[in-house]
């Protein structure tokens, strides 16, 4: 329900894509907005900062002072900010309630929301499920891929098709999407949460009783998630495994939907998009187009329209006689399995490594064995990586100090894909995967 915000004072955490494009709707709206950002300003906000200041939005820099938040209706809050700050205590303190940019847009439309939330796969998933609903309908993606849904609140949309992280769900508590996929879990995020339970439970926490989305979407083949599913209270369906309704899996070599009957969908060598992983992702998106009512011609077109997202298994090009493979969005090592899986029957150069997230390396090092020719290590987790690689009887690694190094090491050896997938963070080098995954691009483009 769309609330009045003439003359309400708002406080929005953190100089996020999210937080200003809320600052800047609620600006419009008559709100006065205060941003407090706990980083010290620097040059390349200067644009930004103009823009902001020119609505009338104040903010402050270096920390959150009583003055800003003082008298605060509400606040809204960045997804990277953990609970355990002292801001949030502050605002605790103060009786300021805290929401998410993604609870904000919710708030302000009566257009319904698909959110898609799990560990990996999730923005292919928005992306490809907002891709085939666009065939008949508005619906466009937004969320976590760095589309705040605030920005798009303006037009006229039949859906929002939106990718949910956990850091979102847990400052959105009345967001109740007519549709709710859950691709997997993994470990990841612990030290945000504070234990694998409560990373658990933040994602549950979009299917609770008190906001029970219409549909329920759950994976089949990630045991958590499957048994989650089972035993939820509500209209759900799942997809990787066959059951007696309410399903999408493989059959002789196709995709196929069944809900009152069987309906075959696609042949997989219709399919695009490279991998067992990438299979999930498209089925979670057939049942929820059907869910909606998409014909299956508008379905099956879509999915051999769609490219894969930048950063997420990429395929980049043929360079040297070498098929190269962007996946650096791949930061975790479950994420980087994914990858590891897709190129069977070909020789493959991995290229890994990054700023540890010190998760157990046990399945990507079985995966690694199995599946890969030669490893190459870089950045903050090498050693740990190269330790536990040798340990599990993987030894054809080179470790390197550079990242355009690793990359010149992959074209000089003989297999036939370069696959960048570092099972990592990149902040000991880059400013986020978006950076590292355009540099390895633009790198490997250049040996053309």
């Amino acid at each position: 329900m769309k609330r009045k915000w003439f003359d309400k004072k708002v406080l929005i955490l953190g100089l996020s894509k999210s937080g200003v494009a809320a600052a800047e709707y609620l600006a419009d709206k008559g709100a006065e907005c205060f941003i407090t950002e706990k980083k010290e300003r620097s040059d390349k906000d200067n644009e930004l900062i103009e823009r902001l200041e020119n609505k009338g939005i104040k903010i402050e820099f270096g920390g959150h002072s009583e003055e800003f938040l003082d008298g605060a209706y509400t606040a809204i809050t960045s997804p990277g900010i953990p609970p355990q700050s002292p801001v949030f205590q502050m605002l605790k303190e103060k009786q300021i309630p805290v929401i998410s940019e993604i609870e904000l847009a919710y708030l302000e439309t009566g257009a319904p929301f698909i959110a898609i939330t799990g560990t990996n796969g999730k923005t292919t998933t928005t992306m490809l499920t907002s891709f085939i609903l666009e065939k008949e309908l508005k619906a466009p993606a937004c969320g976590n891929i760095g589309i705040p849904p605030c920005t798009l609140l303006n037009k006229e949309n039949d859906y929002y098709v939106c990718e949910v992280s956990s850091f979102q769900i847990e400052f959105s508590h009345c967001f109740h999407p007519q549709i709710a996929v859950w691709m997997n879990f993994t470990p990841d995020h612990i030290d945000w949460h504070g234990g694998l339970d409560n990373y658990f439970a933040a994602k549950a926490r979009l299917f609770a009783k008190e906001k029970k989305p219409a549909f329920a979407v759950f994976s089949a083949i990630d045991d958590r998630v499957r048994e989650f599913g089972e035993n939820y209270n509500g209209e759900k369906f799942f997809f990787g495994k066959e059951y007696e309704k309410n399903c999408c899996y493989i059959k002789d070599d196709a995709i196929w939907f069944k809900r009152k009957q069987e309906e075959k969908i696609i042949d997989l060598k219709d399919v695009p998009l490279v991998g067992f992983h990438n299979y999930q992702n498209v089925m979670a998106s057939i049942i929820t187009a059907k869910i909606v009512g998409i014909s299956k011609e508008h379905i099956v077109e879509a999915i051999k329209e769609f490219k894969a997202p930048e950063h997420r298994c990429e395929f980049i090009g043929e360079v040297q006689g070498k098929l190269v493979y962007n996946d650096s969005k791949a930061t975790n090592p479950e994420a980087a399995i994914f990858a590891l899986n897709s190129f069977e029957g070909k020789t493959v150069t991995l290229i890994a490594g990054g700023r540890d997230k010190n998760t157990d390396l046990t399945d990507f090092c079985n995966t690694v064995k199995e599946r890969i020719n030669t490893v190459i290590l870089l950045g903050e987790a090498k050693e740990r990586f190269e330790t536990e690689l040798r340990k599990n009887g993987f030894n054809n690694i080179i470790c390197v100090n550079t990242f355009n190094e690793s990359i010149d090491k992959a074209f000089e050896l003989e297999n036939q894909v370069i696959l960048l997938s570092p099972a990592c963070a990149s902040f000991d080098m880059f400013s986020g995967y978006e950076e590292r995954g355009r540099v390895f691009k633009e790198y490997a483009l250049s040996k053309k």
